[in-house]
């Protein structure tokens, strides 16, 4: 017996008892049953053949069995058929119909809910149907308290059928940032996530979902006893009045104890009977919000119990942004807490877990190491050091096994196809396996590593990596990285960023020579940095010969208030001057109908014809050009690029970014008005120097992108030959259509808002040539293309917004 109803003990399914196999009794007792016993004739509505078929089961067998699914709309298991044919017409139920249920296909629906064949849930066709297979006229005779019609019956039965499908795959935006909350997870596999919508900060659900909800408290508080939920069944969808007087969708997941999940919310709940509802069919269009994804990277361990314990502390109830890797029914995910100064990757953070506790190196202060190696030095003064230990001797056992693997399995199947940041894969470097961690995704085919046992930093191409093959991956994560982030102790206070000569000295001192012997002075946990002295092993342990003061006593540090070294002033260059100039994009010939603002740039000296080679020529006026708006100030001045040029743009960047990643720095020439190239966040750009500030900074202008930027003079080098080739992107632009004018605060934010980053048509009205294309102008009109039937023309938006705003004032 089968509980439906809590507290209503008459209310249940029944079930035949379990069959005792013949051989679990004796001889005695199988006689008494017969003697005691006496079991049911078989229908004699049944055909006697040997082998049941469709054809062999007789029309009147059919509808008896129709007669009793019309009495459960909600439908009947089909485990439970046989006792409640017996018990409504008095004779045995044929128990091998119950393994090939396609005999019952033509009267009813046989909805299977697992792969075990008797695991199946009946509905009732409509009557029509029911009387074509049957070839019968008269309808069968309906239950007393059935009120509705066959056909409506089988409605119902077929919204309960469509309430049995899986949950829907959470909706993923196309654009624009996508937050979730985690809820709970089995396996890093199986990680139940929810939706939050950025547009509503502070809310636990989607604004469609709290709709919804609104929706249903209105109806089931109007209509509480319209459609209570009868005969329920596991994996049935319905509506639950929860607490504060919410309803909410769930699925029945155990009858017994009345207990569901709900499905926009993730988590299960004891109900009762009476707070359960029938869900009506406006409420079930809205996909389920709670869903699940798999975590990149951790898809080898999913059920690893120390890292499943590692994510549920690091997620759970906790709102993260996503990158989307796969949009598939399980997105592929990679979590990010933004909550501090530092986005920090939770996939990889959770991946530590896995780290093989025995093979950590702790460094105990007031410790002597020797045999030190340093591998990495940084710009502030920092360093990595290799400390001979148990890990990294398994590191070069488990590394020379991966090279033996390679050379001889020669194959492309461990190229990585799917790039992303905290992934760990492998790198040759100096004809050996090393293990990195992806830290900056530049482009499709350049991003940033991290040696993760030597600590140094470089760009690559995607192409030089190789995945960790599967057999060797869990000794391979479960090394911890060799590299110790250290710092010398005892500098002059506040140093901050260091002067290139004294980063230069550092470097010559100590990444060539094989090994040092390392006192630890103070372990600064937070920073995760221990503060050392460094000895050449012929200096030990004469502290005043250490590292540490000999580069504190040289004179090193005379440049302290200026990080980088003096800028020649305009005119003089330290080395040989930079060359020629970079062709330019071709502006169409034509007068100018409306005049320009001053759009506060410093005007720049011209650049001699003879140096800028054949331009590419652009539409004349009238005609149409797809473009790319890439920089909006306000509807007076803003900048767009050649959209069908963008390609050639991202391969130059990658092209740039592999080169002076790798190449050696070099003393360059600064002038103002010459061309260069810069690092101005972890890209290079193609810039001209558009002022030289005293405290060692330049002030320049992006000559793709339209965009000014401050940089230090240690991030501009020379521009090559190879980089001048593509036209410059960056074309300055007024908006066509509107009264030239003094732009407000507000005119300007609605104007970026509605064109910064997005692709128009442009049609020219007029253009401004010049010799320089830095200096060239055109005015055009903008058409947003992208709805399918409407074109709207960006002039006529800006227009009605300056209406509003007078009218405001």
């Amino acid at each position: 017996v089968e509980k439906i109803h809590r507290g209503d003990p008459i209310d249940g399914f029944l079930y035949p008892a379990k069959k005792i196999p013949p051989a679990a009794k004796s001889d005695a007792e199988q006689e008494k049953a017969s003697q005691n016993v006496s079991s049911p004739k078989a229908d004699p509505l049944l055909k006697p053949n040997m082998e049941t078929t469709p054809a062999s089961l007789s029309s009147d067998f059919k509808a008896k069995v129709v007669g009793i699914l019309l009495k459960y709309s909600n439908g009947l298991w089909a485990h439970a058929l046989p006792k409640v044919y017996q018990d409504t017409y008095q004779v045995k139920f044929p128990e091998d119909i119950l393994n090939n249920l396609e005999l019952l296909s033509d009267v009813c629906i046989v909805d299977y809910v697992s792969e075990v064949p008797r695991k199946a849930i009946l509905y009732a066709k409509p009557q029509r149907c029911i009387d074509e297979n049957l070839n019968v006229t008269e309808k069968v005779k309906r239950h007393d308290g059935v009120k509705a019609t066959a056909e409506q019956q089988y409605e119902e039965s077929k919204d309960q059928y469509l309430e049995n499908i899986t949950v829907p795959s959470l909706i993923i935006p196309s654009e624009g940032s996508v937050s979730i909350m985690v809820l709970e997870l089995k396996n890093t596999n199986e990680v139940l996530i929810r939706q939050v919508c950025i547009l509503y900060v502070g809310k636990e659900y989607s604004s469609a979902q709290e709709q919804m909800e609104d929706e249903m408290k209105a109806y089931y508080s109007q209509n509480r006893t319209v459609s209570p939920a009868q005969s329920l069944s596991v994996g049935q969808l319905v509506a639950v009045h929860a607490e504060e007087d919410a309803w909410l969708r769930a699925r029945i997941i155990s009858l017994e104890d009345n207990r569901v999940y709900y499905v926009d919310h993730g988590f299960t709940e004891f109900v009762e009977s009476s707070s359960v509802c029938r869900l009506q069919k406006q409420f079930r269009s809205l996909p389920f919000q709670a869903a699940k994804c798999k975590l990149a990277g951790l898809e080898a361990f999913c059920d690893d119990p120390v890292l499943v314990k590692a994510v549920e502390s690091q997620t759970c109830f906790k709102i993260f942004a996503v990158e989307i890797l796969e949009k598939s029914d399980t997105p592929l995910l990679v979590l990010y807490d933004t909550s501090g100064e530092d986005d920090i990757n939770i996939n990889a953070v959770c991946l530590k877990a896995l780290y093989d506790k025995s093979l950590e190196l702790h460094l105990q202060v007031d410790a002597l190491y020797t045999n030190v190696r340093v591998t990495s030095v940084s710009s502030d003064g920092s360093l990595y050091c290799q400390v001979p230990s148990k890990g990294l001797s398994r590191l070069s056992e488990i590394l020379q096994k991966l090279e033996d693997y390679f050379l001889y399995k020669q194959t492309s199947e461990f190229n990585v196809l799917q790039p992303f940041c905290g992934k760990i894969c492998l790198f040759p470097s100096k004809g050996k396996l090393a293990r990195v961690e992806i830290k900056i995704i530049h482009t499709r085919r350049a991003l940033d590593v991290q040696f993760m046992d030597s600590g140094t930093v470089a760009t690559v191409k995607v192409s030089e990596l190789k995945e960790i093959p599967p057999q060797f991956l869990r000794e391979v994560i479960a090394i911890p990285p060799q590299a110790l982030k250290c710092c010398l102790a005892d500098l002059p206070p506040n140093t901050g960023m260091w002067t290139p000569d004294a980063v230069l000295w550092l470097r010559d001192a100590v990444i060539n020579c094989p090994e040092f012997s390392m006192k630890v002075i103070k372990q600064d946990a937070s920073e995760e940095i221990a503060h050392v002295y460094l000895f050449a092993p012929e200096n030990f342990p004469d502290m005043d010969r250490s590292i540490n003061r000999q580069i504190k006593n040289a004179d090193l540090w005379k440049h302290q208030k200026d990080v980088f070294l003096s800028v020649a002033p305009s005119g003089t260059s330290f080395t040989k001057a930079v060359g020629d100039a970079v062709p330019a994009l071709q502006l169409p010939s034509g007068k100018l109908e409306k005049s320009f603002p001053d759009s506060g740039r410093e005007p720049s000296s011209a650049v001699s014809p003879t140096e800028m080679p054949p331009p590419l020529p652009l539409p004349k006026p009238g005609d149409l050009m797809d473009i790319y708006v890439s920089v909006a100030c306000h509807p007076g001045h803003f900048v767009v690029q050649p959209w069908n040029e963008l390609n050639n743009l991202y391969t130059l960047m990658e092209e740039m970014i592999l080169y002076y990643s790798r190449a050696e720095e070099k003393p360059v020439t600064i002038e103002k008005n010459k061309l260069y190239a810069a690092k101005i966040g972890d890209e290079w750009y193609r810039v001209i120097i558009k002022g030289i500030l005293r405290n060692g900074f330049l002030s320049v202008y992006e000559l793709d992108y339209g965009k000014h930027e401050f940089v230090s003079v240690g991030k501009v080098q020379p521009l090559l030959d190879t980089f001048r080739r593509l036209p410059f992107q960056a074309i300055t632009a007024q908006l066509a259509g509107v009264k030239n004018q003094q732009w407000s605060e507000e005119a300007s934010i609605v104007f970026r808002n509605l064109v910064e980053k997005k692709p128009f048509v442009a049609q020219i009205q007029a253009v401004n040539d010049s010799t320089n294309s830095w200096d060239r102008k055109i005015v055009t009109f903008l058409v947003d293309t992208s709805l399918p039937h409407i074109d709207t023309w960006i002039h006529d938006f800006v227009s009605q917004s300056l209406l509003e705003f007078s009218e405001g004032d």
